[in-house]
């Protein structure tokens, strides 16, 4: 089935967020080292960008590295980090050519200093661009998140700036990672895992969530367009009743 004919333009996802699972599955099917995997996930990751772009999806999130992803062996956390760095510098023109800014959330202070000097650098080179929003989750995990913003807001109250009487979700919103980008519509997961991982538990509350059991390097545009396909097929109702909806 050619899913890209069947979507309709004007019921796009607006923020579509991204967990890229099974690379080292699909080094390991390969015979080849999990490293090997990444560095073949590179090929999704650009297929999937430059997909939203055309699509016109104003804002997508990828999951890049978590803050467990830490406790790996060393030699796959440098090769990580390495790509990082070497994936940044090579997918410059990319961005540019197709009017796509690039920003980072998570713990970005535990990068490397190379890794945070080559991000920080395509991050204010794409600064002005506005057709994409892309959004690298680095060294990111919710529950620190959170912690990170219960921190905050505590700290204002103490301050007297806030009144505890006075949080409420945009409050929060404010003080998290994500408080310029709006909630997720869609998360895809790939390689058949059905879990969240400690990924954005704040914004996909109202999320469709979708899992597919395609190895991240193998998925393709068409594997997106088959995710926002199912999206499209789905009654979004926020709590409320079919009736309300309609």
């Amino acid at each position: 089935m050619e899913f890209l004919n069947q979507l309709n333009l004007e019921r796009l996802p607006q923020h579509i967020a991204v967990i890229m699972d099974g690379n080292g599955r699909w080094a390991k099917n390969q015979g080849l080292l999990r490293v090997k995997g990444h560095k073949k996930g590179t090929k999704a990751v650009r297929q999937t960008i430059e997909a939203c772009a055309e699509l016109g999806v104003p804002y997508i999130t990828l999951y890049a590295f978590s803050t467990e992803n830490w406790n790996r062996p060393k030699f796959e956390v440098d090769t990580l980090m390495n790509l990082l760095v070497s994936s940044l510098k090579k997918e410059i023109k990319t961005l540019q050519d197709n009017d796509i800014s690039l920003s980072a959330i998570g713990s970005l202070n535990s990068l490397p200093e190379k890794a945070q000097n080559e991000l920080n650098e395509v991050i204010e080179k794409t600064k002005t661009n506005s057709r994409l929003k892309l959004t690298l989750a680095l060294s990111y995990g919710a529950r620190e998140e959170l912690i990170k913003t219960v921190q905050e807001i505590s700290q204002k109250v103490k301050k007297n700036l806030i009144s505890p009487h006075s949080i409420n979700e945009s409050v929060i919103k404010e003080h998290l990672y994500t408080h310029d980008l709006p909630d997720v519509d869609l998360l895809i997961r790939t390689s058949g895992e059905q879990r969240i991982s400690n990924f954005l538990l704040w914004q996909i509350a109202y999320a469709e969530l979708y899992f597919t059991p395609v190895l991240w390097p193998d998925f393709t545009k068409e594997h997106l367009y088959e995710a926002i396909y199912n999206y499209q097929k789905r009654e979004r109702r926020f709590g409320k009743t079919s009736e309300q909806i309609n």
